[in-house]
């Protein structure tokens, strides 16, 4: 049995959990708090951490010199000198020092400087930005092996299942010969497994499984009465054992290193994470369907209005007058207007802003959500207020009750709620505000070990969508010519599955990696760099996943990267054209767009209409300064907005929390 869980007051942790740290600042406040973060952007952190990565690098000579044995008393050592707080600088050097000679001795591979640099900035509560392919799952393993010692376990979040048993299991020699255990959380493991998980010194798991955990811990001390840690202790006493926390699964959260940070703490931050029951309801049921039925009866922009770039649908007078009448010789709900106002609405919602194939798959009869920046499958979670309802109706698809909510949060909740937090990712510069507003975590962009001698190309710029693929279509067919291997960027299951036909009436052979072909993801992104390889793929595109040159790509330039659209957040773009010129390969990256893009059509619809209406009979490239001004112009909008976005959700749950209680069900 792990150590943490035959100590009694392993769980008692969980009962002090602070329920999500200090609420979001406003007016003056929120300035002064973002003219600390401006102040801190000054600070040469990374000088720093270069610096002092050079003299833990210089260890190295002392270390090497130990035998086996010698290192692993050492380790215990140094885990008796964290466990008790004791800590010096010099003591977390030789710890990074000793963990480096033993990722030699156990996996053959050396923390780089650089990751030596990265580590350094984790540990220090900062988001480490290293390109691609620059070590961040081994240089990991240095500040997650000092969190380790401490005795309060220490959290890895990866953004998948597969990453999480993968890095656990690569990993795992080196934290074993710290002395330290590590397991992993995976979808599937009950709840044993997962208190035995959560018990090891190291555990690596998702952001959806460990939040997942936290609510279930959550409604556990609801429903057995416990609110805190004089109760719990109080129920120990009296029932001499087998209290309401020794069914908990973690032990608190201590720390946690987020691995795609801007992923985990950005992207993702405005889908909360809810943990529901079923709650049968026929006549909710037949509404949904006659909502979708009654829908189609009504006509834009006279009886609503779309408003694509909030993503909202408005009915208007005349519409509301005239689902009135059209809903007039149904009973029930439909007499109010309010509710049949609200169905109608979200039934619209459905309609008119999302797409099959886009948005949502249908797999089994069921809708199965797309997650829009990964473009992976989130086949356990649903779209709230009976949106997902709705879209089920439109599908003519089995039609579910909405489900009762008994516990929710938001990862940017859940996350400010550790008590030591830092993450690492290839893209967080572009994000630097955020990671401050919201987490009080400086980004600290950390130099690649060898130069990048990426080709990064202008934009292509077509008028018309039409004209887009084809152009993508022939710059395909030309470079696989040459011999070099190609990875294609769609944002969506219906592009990727739209280039994969053009590309099969040219007769090339390619691979697709999308949220409905994901079967092999690592396999085939591994192998995206192989010669005359062309693989088109969603958002996903094998995240943490390493590409490797095949025999004489790089002679022949290396991987090329051809995105087809632009996104909502620049980090997306450079995360799609990071995949090429890891470690000092060569490699090039352009991007193939046209002005009826959803980024510019969404955000920028007024300049976007003018210059298509200007260039739309042409089928040339008409990118130059002003128009590649209106693609970056768009993008900033849809950046502010969806930070705004995220703050409101996480005021929400501040207000949910002081309102409503955190742990009880939504009322």
């Amino acid at each position: 049995m792990p150590e943490a869980l035959a100590h009694p007051g392993a769980m008692w942790r969980m009962l002090t959990q602070r329920s999500g740290g200090k609420e979001l600042p406003r007016g003056l406040d929120a300035a002064w708090d973002a003219a600390g973060g401006l102040i801190r952007r000054l600070v040469p952190f990374r000088e720093r951490f270069l610096r002092r990565a050079e003299r833990i690098v210089r260890l190295e000579k002392s270390w090497c010199a130990f035998s086996d044995a010698r290192l692993r008393a050492a380790a215990e050592e140094l885990r008796a000198v964290f466990r008790r707080s004791r800590q010096t600088p010099a003591d977390v050097d030789n710890a990074f020092a000793l963990v480096r000679e033993v990722a030699w001795r156990q996996l053959g591979e050396k923390p780089f400087l650089v990751q030596v640099a990265g580590a350094l900035a984790i540990e220090a509560g900062c988001v480490a930005e290293m390109a691609t392919g620059e070590g961040k799952t081994l240089a990991a393993t240095m500040p997650a092996a000092v969190a380790g010692w401490q005795g309060r376990g220490c959290h890895v979040i990866t953004v998948n299942d597969y990453l999480a048993r993968r890095d656990a299991e690569w990993m795992g020699g080196i934290y074993a010969a710290c002395g330290l255990t590590v397991a992993h959380v995976e979808q599937g493991m009950n709840t044993l497994e997962r208190r035995a998980a959560y018990g090891a010194d190291i555990t690596y798991c998702t952001n959806k499984e460990v939040t997942a955990d936290f609510l279930r811990d959550r409604i556990e001390l609801e429903r057995s009465g416990v609110g805190g840690l004089s109760s719990a202790l109080l129920a120990r006493i009296v029932e001499g054992g087998g209290s309401p926390a020794d069914r908990l699964v973690q032990r608190g959260l201590h720390r946690a290193i987020v691995d795609e940070a801007d992923s985990v703490l950005i992207d993702e931050a405005v889908t909360p994470v809810i943990i529901s029951g079923e709650a049968p309801n026929p006549e909710q049921v037949q509404a949904f369907q006659q909502a979708a039925s009654l829908a189609s009866l009504l006509r834009s922009p006279w009886d609503f209005k779309v408003d694509e770039r909030f993503r909202e649908v408005d009915l208007t007078d005349e519409g509301k007058r005239r689902l009135e009448d059209v809903a007039s010789p149904l009973e029930g709900i439909w007499t109010g207007a309010r509710r049949r106002e609200e169905l109608i609405t979200q039934a619209l919602t459905a309609r008119e802003l999302y797409a099959r194939d886009k948005q949502y798959v249908i797999q089994g009869g069921k809708v199965v959500i797309v997650d829009e920046f990964t473009g992976r499958l989130m086949p356990d979670r649903e779209w709230r207020d009976g949106l997902h309802q709705a879209v089920a109706a439109k599908e003519a698809v089995e039609v579910q009750a909405p489900k009762e909510t008994f516990s929710r949060v938001s990862f940017q909740r859940f996350f400010r709620m550790y008590h030591r937090l830092s993450g690492m990712t290839g893209t967080a510069r572009e994000g630097w505000r955020e990671f401050w507003q919201i987490y009080h975590m400086p980004v600290v962009v950390i130099p690649t070990n060898r130069p990048c001698v990426r080709e990064v190309l202008p934009d292509v710029v077509l008028a018309a969508e039409q004209a887009k693929w084809l152009a993508i279509v022939e710059q395909i067919e030309q470079i696989y010519r040459t011999g070099r291997p190609l990875l294609v960027g769609t944002r969506s299951v219906r592009a990727s599955e739209h280039l994969s036909a053009m590309l099969t009436g040219r007769g090339l052979e390619h691979q697709v990696l999308n949220a409905v072909r994901h079967a092999e993801e690592a396999q085939i992104v591994a192998g995206a760099g192989q010669r005359g390889r062309i693989t088109v793929a969603t958002n996903m595109a094998g995240r943490g996943t390493d590409i490797r040159l095949g025999r004489g790509v790089a002679e022949l330039g290396g991987l090329y990267v051809l995105a087809t659209e632009r996104h909502e957040a620049g980090r997306i773009d450079r995360q799609l054209f990071g995949r090429t010129a890891r470690q000092g390969d060569p490699g090039t990256a352009r991007a193939i767009v046209s002005l009826e893009d959803e980024l510019v059509r969404r955000y920028t619809p007024r300049l976007s209409a003018s210059l298509h209406r200007r260039f739309g009979a042409t089928e040339k490239d008409i990118s130059s300064p002003l128009v590649r001004r209106v693609f970056n112009h768009a993008q900033h909008r849809a950046e502010r907005l969806a930070l705004r976005q995220r703050k409101a959700v996480l005021r929400t749950d501040d207000w949910l929390d002081q309102y409503l209680g955190f742990a009880g069900p939504e009322r």
